[in-house]
């Protein structure tokens, strides 16, 4: 995954079958009725295939069979749902190359990229089930006798705290019927952050598939639901109206949702109306701090370019902002050019392709704007790489990558989310007022430090108020998914993976009884 270099050759004789993704609800796949095509981002006026609209009365229908099905699974043991989950995984291997494939053509990514995915969604749902035992582990709260606590009151003898003459149990139950909304960029390794855990802890669940990317995710999660009891997962598509019944229904219990900030404070909002809970995984803006003391070999910058590059940029925890102190701006910037003038860029399935093009034409120019705004401002923008020739024939949504060097703060470049194939690089002298800075930015979802000397990385890292902090490394590459994920600030609500990302789907139960 940190290579980003040429991939061995592959066969093409399937590429120009079309797939349908049709809808997965209630045990039931439905194949007919409205549609919609699916793009290929690289080669834009080829359909890579289509996805079955749902109507609202079937997104209802979808919530049904969840509420439905929910009273059966939930009462089995966390320990059997995830034999039965672990089953179900076991059952997908065969078709995951075929199905990286499609990712690939639907998603724009380097087929590397999206054979890594099929493995991580198989891997998050094996450690989400290897969680399980921690589901039947119940809290004893004794009854307790008059006990001394530290200190002495205002008349010099020892403070006391009332017996409890009580004995409680604190288990943790199901909440019920969860929605996951996935964005295009990694959906089903986005998706293994939450659905797993959800399934495990006892919840059914309906995933609304990404619009641009709807064709692999749909594909897996078909498979596996054909594995699992009728309504445990289902699977819709269709505009936002038509499934809203996934958001505001009151028996949606939760909603997990990664996506912009904007749109996540939306779901919020439509979630208040039945108190559903949320998860929410939004925006970064992810600074990288390179310090003076930072070892910079030839590794280390590739580390730092692949953080920053990887899926064309457009990856929520990616390496969104650079800035190196002011002793190294020279090393880093050079170093960078250097990796980045041997890329080729060009269909995820050319064996040949460093870096494919942008999901779609809007974000493609999101990023453009961006550029432009630097360039106008005075700002030296670098360009990289060669595009292939059919990248400059296709008409597919291909930048080459870039570095903007010393951006004013205030550009969209450094204060937005670019998610693009671009990053700022910006020279710092003194650390302190630069971490708060960064303290005080709306972005709070990753941050990584680099540095030669461990212990001023993890000292700097643990002033930093985002939900994840590296050191000498970022991104997907580094996620260690024991540890829970999330963002601060504006950049999310709730935790994914780990064991408190378990209990996210779960709501604490007391029983208290009067002691004996």
């Amino acid at each position: 995954m940190a290579d980003m270099t040429a991939q061995a050759p592959a066969d093409t004789s399937a590429d120009h079958l079309q797939t349908l993704a049709p809808l997965v609800i209630d045990g039931d796949e439905i194949e007919t009725g409205d549609s919609f095509d699916v793009h290929d981002p690289g080669r834009p006026s080829q359909v890579v295939g289509r996805a079955i609209s749902a109507t609202g009365d079937q997104a209802e229908r979808a919530v049904d069979g969840a509420a439905r099905a929910w009273k059966d699974w939930s009462r089995h043991a966390p320990e059997h749902r995830a034999e039965l989950l672990l089953a179900a995984i076991d059952g997908l291997t065969a078709d995951a190359a075929a199905r990286a494939r499609i990712l690939t053509r639907e998603n724009g990514k380097v087929l590397m990229e999206s054979n890594i995915e099929m493995h991580v969604f198989a891997g998050r749902c094996r450690m989400a089930a290897e969680l399980a035992p921690e589901l039947s582990k119940v809290q004893v709260l004794a009854p307790e006798t008059q006990e001394p606590e530290p200190g002495i009151d205002a008349n010099g003898r020892p403070r006391t705290r009332p017996p409890i003459p009580l004995r409680s149990e604190v288990s943790h139950l199901p909440l019920g019927v969860v929605t996951i909304i996935v964005p295009y960029n990694w959906p089903l390794a986005i998706l293994a952050a939450s659905l797993p855990y959800a399934l495990v802890a006892g919840n059914t669940v309906i995933v609304k598939a990404p619009p641009a990317t709807p064709l692999a995710t749909t594909l897996v999660l078909r498979d596996l639901a054909r594995r699992l009891p009728p309504g445990v997962l289902s699977v819709v598509h269709g505009s936002n109206d038509a499934v809203a019944p996934l958001i505001v229904d009151s028996r949606i219990r939760r909603l997990v949702f990664t996506g912009s900030t904007p749109a996540g404070q939306r779901m919020m909002e439509m979630c208040a109306g039945n108190l559903a809970r949320v998860t929410l995984e939004l925006g970064g803006n992810d600074p990288a701090l390179v310090l003076d003391d930072a070892d910079l070999d030839a590794a280390a910058i590739q580390r730092l370019t692949i953080s920053s590059f990887l899926t064309t940029g457009q990856v929520c925890m990616g390496v969104k902002r650079i800035y190196v102190h002011r002793s190294r701006y020279d090393e880093v910037v050079e170093g960078m050019s250097g990796v980045l003038s041997h890329f080729r860029i060009g269909h995820g399935l050319d064996p040949q392709s460093s870096m494919g093009p942008l999901n779609n034409e809007r974000q493609r120019d999101i990023v453009r704007q961006m550029l432009d705004e630097a360039r106008n401002a005075g700002h030296e923008v670098r360009e990289f790489g060669t595009l292939s020739d059919d990248a400059e024939q296709s008409g597919g949504w291909y930048m080459r990558p870039s570095l903007v060097l010393n951006p004013d703060r205030a550009l969209a470049i450094v204060d937005q989310e670019q998610f693009g194939p671009s990053v700022p690089i910006l020279p710092f002298d003194d650390l302190d007022p630069l971490v708060d800075e960064l303290n005080d930015h709306w972005s709070g979802l990753t941050s990584s430090v680099w540095s030669g000397n461990p212990d001023r990385a993890a000292s700097v890292a643990r002033s930093l108020r985002t939900g994840t902090t590296w050191i000498n490394n970022a991104n997907a590459v580094a996620q260690d998914d024991r540890a829970p994920f999330g963002g601060f600030r504006a950049s999310g609500v709730g935790r994914e993976l780990g064991r408190e990302g378990l209990f996210e789907f779960t709501e604490a139960h007391t029983i208290t009884w009067p002691a004996a």
